[in-house]
């Protein structure tokens, strides 16, 4: 079973918030490695950018995913399997997400529930793209939010 680390490159979440996602996530993938993701929280224009370079989609949005292993969704991991992909720590790194924090405010006002849920729920939904989950069926969309709502029911955040 897995320990879970999340790299913050601010102070947009605690510490410890970082620590409750991070015991949230603990044991959630079957690994041998301790597994990492990286968070950055970046501008409007920065997400638009990102967005428009590494999607061809030239707009904002409120998250952005980029998984460095492929198909690894509900399989073990072992780090033998990837070993150029550790940190200096030696994490295994699952993926890397950008979050729009002005994106994410507007939509808890949006969707009427408080900064820290949204907050929360976008990270959770990148790491779960950094975990091989997607949204385009519809059956694939289902089990990605059962997964996220787990995890964010670890985490005390329920849809308010």
């Amino acid at each position: 079973m897995s320990a879970f680390y999340l790299q913050t490159d601010g102070d947009e979440l605690s510490a410890s918030c970082i620590k409750n996602l991070e015991r949230a996530m603990e044991n959630f993938v079957d690994a041998d490695i301790p597994l990492a993701v990286e968070v950055i929280f970046v501008d409007e224009q920065e997400i638009r950018s990102l967005n428009a370079q590494t999607r061809g989609v030239d707009k904002v949005t409120d998250v952005l995913s980029y998984p460095t292993l492929d198909g690894i969704k509900g399989k073990p991991i072992y780090g033998d399997d990837y070993p150029f992909d550790k940190d200096e720590d030696g994490n295994l790194i699952v993926g890397s997400i950008a979050v729009c924090i002005k994106r994410a405010k507007e939509q808890a006002t949006e969707f009427g529930h408080s900064f820290e849920r949204e907050l929360h729920y976008l990270i959770v939904h990148g790491i779960m793209h950094c975990l091989g989950y997607d949204h385009i069926t519809d059956e694939d969309k289902a089990e990605m939010r059962e997964k996220e709502e787990f995890i964010l029911g670890k985490l005390g955040i329920t849809r308010e």
